[in-house]
């Protein structure tokens, strides 16, 4: 039986074979990151960096990609922590952790002790606003453990920011796989 195809050029591509097309998508852990409602499924994935319409507690500003435009009262954990208050940066134990500069020098140190001396080219309010952001995430999640990392709410990057700023921000990124 002869092929209706002469040459291999002529045999039609039903599908291209992308990296990665075959492996499972990640699934976010419950109560970390908000779960699109049917109405965002019709936007593009830059769709909350075009305002703070998402945000809840007013205090938001839009980051740097779509994850990170997330308010503190969309994250289940961060959100039972916040109680009755319009935002969780309103929390005393949010100002006396993480915006108040002696609470932060003494986890400064603990910081250098278990991980080794700061570049002496380093800002300390950009130092400071590290360990602040650790110590959220202490408050909030406890221990997360070593490459775990999660997306802190818009409100609070911004207040934490603001207290300690920089003319360059990274935002979030994964870990690095080991």
């Amino acid at each position: 039986m002869e092929s209706q195809y002469s040459d291999i050029d002529d045999i039609p591509i039903v599908f291209e074979v992308q990296p990665y097309m075959f492996e499972p998508a990640a699934v976010p852990n419950p109560g970390d990151i908000p779960l699109a409602s049917a109405e965002d499924s019709d936007e593009d994935p830059g769709h909350k960096r075009s305002g703070t319409f998402w945000c809840e507690c007013g205090l938001c500003q839009v980051m740097s990609s779509s994850a990170e435009c997330v308010c503190c009262t969309e994250i289940s954990v961060v959100d039972q922590a916040r109680g009755d208050l319009e935002c969780i940066t309103q929390h005393q134990t949010f100002k006396d952790n993480c915006l108040n500069t002696r609470v932060l020098e003494v986890s400064l140190y603990d910081y250098v002790q278990s991980e080794g001396p700061l570049d002496d080219n380093e800002p300390i309010h950009e130092v400071y606003r590290y360990i602040a952001y650790r110590r959220f995430v202490l408050w909030v999640w406890q221990k997360l453990g070593k490459g775990n990392r999660k997306i802190l709410p818009a409100c609070v990057v911004t207040t934490i920011r603001n207290a300690f700023p920089s003319e360059q921000y990274t935002g979030f990124k994964y870990a690095r796989p080991m």
